[in-house]
C-alpha cells in the first residue's frame, strides 16, 4: 500500500518572540482548563494557548451529559462493565477503573468549581441513561446543552486566575525538545495584534495536550472546524507514540440535511434515545428491534452498523429517528437544543420523525498515554480526546468523553512534581513539509468514500495512493488553513495505515472484507511513531491488564 513519508515540522521560521511558564497547557475544553486549574493549585504559573477563543472547541458542543456513578443505586463497578463491553475487548482495564473509581469525585469537584447540573424534586442530580449504560449515570444540564455548562463554568475560574495566561488565536505548530529528548514547549502562531503576534516560542518544562480531536479529516462530523487535530499531528512529528487512530466513531444519530452537507452537521443525542425515542427504517418499522438486548439503547457502533446496513439495503440515504412519544413538554424542558435545530429546519420533533445517518463525531485513539497521562516523550502529556488512554478501546461508551478528559487532567497535574526537568530547547533543523489547504476537500472527499464506517482492503489502498499524491502538492504558504490541513493530512495517513493494518471487525473498526472480530489475532494496540526519515513504524502493542 501506497504511504507518503511525512514531515517532521510545519515551520522552519525563527521564533520572533518567547513566553515562559511552569507548564503550558494547549487546548480549552474541560481537560485543558481543568489541567489548568490543578495547575494553579500546586502554585505552578501556566500558559492556556488555544487556538480560537478560549470558550470554543468541542466541549460546549457536547448535548447528553457526563457520565459518572453518582447514584446509590449505581456503582463504579456496574460503569466499568458498561465501558468494557462497550470497548469490545480492547479496553485497557487499569485505565477504565481510574476512569470509574476517580470519576465521581471529580464531577463533585466540578459542581464545587460552579458548574450547575440539572437536579430532580428531590434536588438530587438527575441522571439518565444512554447507549450501552445499564444504569441511569448521566449527569447533565440545562437539558442537553451539558457541554455550554462545564465550559462556562471553567472558563469563569480560569479568568479569574492571575496566574494563567490566556494567549487566543493561538495554534500550536511544533513541539520543542532540549538535548536529552525531553518537551521543552511549543512553537505558535498567534494571530493578534502586539508583542505576541506572528510565530513565538512558549517555553516550559511541562507540556500538556488538550487540543481535542480530528473530525474535520472527514467532510461530515460532528465536531466544530477547529478541530484538526492539531495536538496528535505535534506529536506525531516530535516522535511520540500514536495508537489506535482506525478505531472512529461515528455517531449513530446525525441530523441528515441532505447529499450535498458538509462540515459541522447538527447531533441528535443519545440522550433522546435513553427519554424513548426509537429509530424507525424507510417503512416506518423499529430498526433496532431483535438485533441487540439493549435494541434502541445498544452501544454506538451495533447502532451506526445496522443503521449503515439497513440504509444500504434499502437504498436510501438516512432512517428516521421518532421522538414523538416524548412530547412538547420533555422536548422543550430536556432537550431545548436539539429541538431549536430541528426547527430552524423545518422539523418539530414534536410532530415530525427526525432524519438521521452516521457521522464522525469521536476517536478513541491519539497520542498513547500512560495512567498519569505522560507520553513517549518525557515532559509531553496528554488527556481528553486527543489522548488515547486506553479507556474506551474499540469503541467509547456514550457520555464517557468528558469525563475521561477530567479526570485525567487532575492525574497528570499530580505526576508533574515528579516529573519536571527544565533545560533550554535545542535549535530544530530540516525543511518544512507543509501543504496547501486547496487539497482539504478532496481529502475529505477521499477519506469519506475510502475510509469512513465502511472500509476494505481496495477501498484503503485506494485511498492512501490518494492520500500520497496529495502530499505531494506542494504550492503551500505558511498560513493557518495549511499548517491545519498539513495536519488532517498525516493524520489521516495514520488512520489509513492503521485501518488497512487491522484485519478484522471490532467496535468502530468495520472492514467489509473481514467482518468479524478475531481475538486471537487482534486482541492489541497498533502503535505508531514517525521515524528520523519521516516513515511510519508501527508496532503491536498488547492490551493492558485485558480480562477474558
Amino acid at each position: 500500500m501506497t504511504t507518503a513519508r511525512l514531515p517532521r515540522r510545519l515551520t522552519a521560521a525563527e521564533p520572533g518572540w518567547t513566553a515562559r511558564a511552569d507548564v503550558i497547557v494547549v487546548g480549552s475544553g474541560i481537560a485543558g482548563l481543568t489541567a489548568a486549574l490543578r495547575a494553579r493549585h500546586l502554585g505552578r504559573t501556566v500558559l492556556l494557548v488555544t487556538k480560537a477563543t478560549v470558550d470554543a472547541g468541542s466541549t460546549r458542543w457536547a448535548q447528553g451529559g457526563i457520565a459518572a456513578a453518582l447514584s446509590e443505586e449505581d456503582s463504579p463497578e456496574e460503569h466499568l462493565h458498561d465501558t468494557l463491553v462497550a470497548g469490545v475487548g480492547l479496553c485497557d482495564d487499569d485505565a477504565v477503573r481510574v476512569l470509574v473509581t476517580e470519576g465521581p469525585d471529580a464531577v463533585r469537584e466540578l459542581i464545587d468549581i460552579g458548574a450547575r447540573f440539572d437536579v430532580d424534586d428531590s434536588g438530587a442530580i438527575a441522571l439518565t441513561r444512554e447507549g450501552g449504560h445499564l444504569r441511569d449515570r448521566i449527569a447533565h444540564a440545562g437539558g442537553d446543552a451539558t457541554g455550554a455548562e462545564i465550559s462556562r463554568a471553567l472558563v469563569a475560574a480560569v479568568q479569574l486566575d492571575l496566574g494563567i495566561e490566556i494567549i487566543e488565536n493561538a495554534l500550536a505548530l511544533d513541539l520543542l525538545v532540549d538535548d536529552a529528548g525531553a518537551a521543552q514547549g511549543v512553537t505558535l502562531h498567534v494571530m493578534g495584534s502586539g508583542q505576541r503576534d506572528g510565530i513565538g516560542a512558549a517555553l516550559a518544562p511541562a507540556v500538556i495536550l488538550a487540543t481535542g480531536g480530528f473530525g474535520q479529516v472527514f467532510g461530515q462530523t460532528t465536531n466544530p472546524y477547529v478541530s484538526t487535530g492539531d495536538g496528535v499531528a505535534l506529536s506525531l512529528r516530535a516522535g511520540a507514540d500514536i495508537a489506535d487512530l482506525e478505531f472512529v466513531q461515528f455517531h449513530p444519530t446525525v441530523m441528515w440535511l441532505g447529499p450535498l452537507a458538509q462540515g459541522q452537521q447538527p447531533l441528535v443525542s443519545e440522550a433522546v434515545r435513553g427519554e424513548g425515542a426509537i429509530l424507525l427504517d424507510s417503512s416506518g418499522k423499529p430498526l433496532m428491534r431483535g438485533l441487540h438486548p439493549l435494541e434502541d439503547l445498544a452501544p454506538r457502533d451495533v447502532v451506526a452498523k445496522a443503521i449503515m446496513r439497513r440504509m444500504r439495503e434499502e437504498g436510501t440515504p438516512h432512517v428516521w429517528l421518532d421522538g414523538r412519544m416524548l412530547g412538547a413538554d420533555t422536548w422543550l424542558q430536556r432537550f431545548p437544543t436539539i429541538l431549536e435545530n430541528c426547527r430552524t429546519r423545518g422539523i418539530d420533533p414534536v410532530t415530525d420523525l427526525i432524519p438521521v445517518a452516521p457521522a464522525q463525531h469521536y476517536v478513541s485513539g491519539g497520542v498513547r498515554t500512560d495512567l498519569w497521562g505522560r507520553a513517549s516523550i518525557r515532559g509531553l502529556y496528554a488527556c481528553g480526546e486527543v489522548a488515547c488512554t486506553g479507556v474506551h478501546g474499540a469503541n467509547r461508551l456514550a457520555s464517557n468523553s468528558l469525563l475521561e478528559g477530567l479526570v485525567f487532567a487532575r492525574r497528570i497535574v499530580t505526576a508533574l512534581d515528579d516529573d519536571l526537568v527544565e533545560r533550554e530547547p535545542e535549535e530544530s533543523d530540516g525543511p518544512d513539509g507543509l501543504l496547501t489547504h486547496a487539497i482539504r476537500r478532496p481529502m475529505q472527499q477521499v477519506m469519506d468514500v475510502e475510509a469512513g464506517v465502511l472500509r476494505s482492503a481496495d477501498s484503503l489502498a485506494s485511498a492512501a495512493a490518494s492520500l500520497a499524491h496529495l502530499g505531494a502538492s506542494g504550492g503551500s504558504r505558511p498560513s493557518t488553513e495549511d499548517w491545519e490541513t498539513t495536519n488532517l493530512h498525516q493524520i489521516s495517513t495514520v488512520l489509513v495505515h492503521h485501518a488497512a493494518i487491522r484485519e478484522e471487525t471490532r467496535g468502530s473498526h468495520w472492514r467489509e472484507d473481514f467482518p468479524e472480530r478475531d481475538d486471537a489475532r487482534w486482541r492489541v494496540h497498533l502503535v505508531t511513531r514517525l521515524s528520523e526519515d519521516g516513515t511510519l513504524v508501527t508496532r503491536e502493542e498488547p492490551v493492558r491488564g485485558a480480562q477474558e
